[in-house]
């Protein structure tokens, strides 16, 4: 497990809350389960030998957290050592410390009205920019916003970063990631409406991935995907990815950047088209990250996909849940994966 073995071993925690009765409630969802359970399905699937050099075939895959509704936006806070990740449904981000604890870390998280009336009110996609600040992706409130506080001093209080695109309201904010110069790219596509592509309060006739420059100018990187979702750059940033969580094109692009902003070259990189719906094969492309080696670590359908720059398969992390997005931790020996109601993780070499 690399650095943090010590600390999660092969536990599984559900999350505690400040109230008795949500505590209860959480408690109730686990005892539904088992970590026997859900790991009679895992599996390591080595497809080509590149793999060896990032994972071991027989490596652990270790439940840390479970009792949630859908986990999302793993974050590694290598400041402290723990993991914040959204928890949608509960308009809650979770904070999975050192000692094990997975305790309520802000809430609301993406939506700060009353009686929202869809069904993925909170935070989604979660990152830390240049200066160190939290900056969440928020689905009820269609922006994207930074914490005002401080990350050992977490509030409920945002200050909008982006809120719309040519004076109309984003959709629902998903993922993003920043660029060594701080320009930040996303995802909006409509999950975080109640009735998604027919929601009557859509305002942008398409779903777009944008580049929010440091200078404030967004620029709208590609209005072609129908659910734009994870998405991630190459190390030496001339690489975009984005995942594309279609049931009828589950699929990952890449695009070459000329510029911050400016993509061109649009491919194809893999597609898992042919596995949805199938047994065992729950989920679609969803979140992303990318190892500093050039590596994609691409959550889809039966768990997370390991492919290299090129889009080559190279093993697959079967969790046997619909499987949402991943992180990895500074020193990348680890490997964290937010799997419909849990916190997996794996170690990596």
């Amino acid at each position: 497990m690399g650095v943090i073995a010590p600390l999660f071993l092969l536990s599984f925690n559900s999350c505690k809350e400040t109230k008795k009765e949500e505590t209860k409630a959480v408690d109730i969802a686990v005892e539904a389960y088992s970590a026997d359970d859900i790991s009679s399905k895992f599996l390591i699937e080595i497809l080509d030998d590149a793999a060896l050099d990032i994972i071991e075939p027989d490596a652990t895959i270790n439940v840390l957290a479970g009792g949630f509704e859908w986990t999302e936006g793993p974050l590694w806070i290598e400041d402290g050592k723990y993991l914040l990740f959204s928890d949608i449904p509960n308009n809650k981000v979770y904070k999975l410390d050192f000692k094990n604890d997975t305790t309520t870390y802000l809430s609301p998280s993406g939506f700060t009205g009353k009686d929202f009336k869809g069904s993925e009110p909170g935070s989604n996609g979660l990152l830390l920019n240049t200066r160190g600040e939290l900056v969440l992706m928020q689905h009820g409130d269609r922006r994207i916003s930074k914490m005002k506080t401080s990350l050992d001093n977490p509030a409920a209080d945002y200050s909008p970063i982006v809120t719309g695109y040519k004076e109309k309201r984003l959709n629902s904010p998903n993922d993003g990631v920043f660029d060594k110069m701080g320009n930040l790219y996303f995802t909006d596509p409509p999950y975080g409406l109640p009735e998604r592509l027919n929601d009557t309060e859509k305002e942008l006739d398409f779903q777009g991935v944008y580049c929010l420059l440091t200078s404030g100018e967004l620029i709208l990187v590609d209005a072609q995907i129908k659910f734009p979702n994870g998405i991630g750059l190459s190390p030496d940033g001339r690489a975009l990815y984005v995942a594309e969580s279609n049931p009828e094109k589950a699929v990952w692009y890449g695009y070459d950047l000329m510029e911050p902003g400016k993509a061109k070259n649009k491919t194809i990189l893999a597609d898992a088209t042919h596995l949805v719906g199938k047994e065992g094969q729950q989920g679609l492309p969803d979140g992303l990250k990318v190892h500093s080696n050039g590596t994609v670590f691409a959550t889809g359908p039966g768990g997370v996909w390991i492919f290299d720059a090129g889009g080559k398969i190279l093993a697959r992390i079967n969790t046997g849940q619909k499987t949402a997005n991943c992180a990895l931790t500074t020193d990348e020996k680890t490997l964290f994966m937010t799997a419909d109601d849990y916190v997996l993780s794996v170690a990596l070499k």
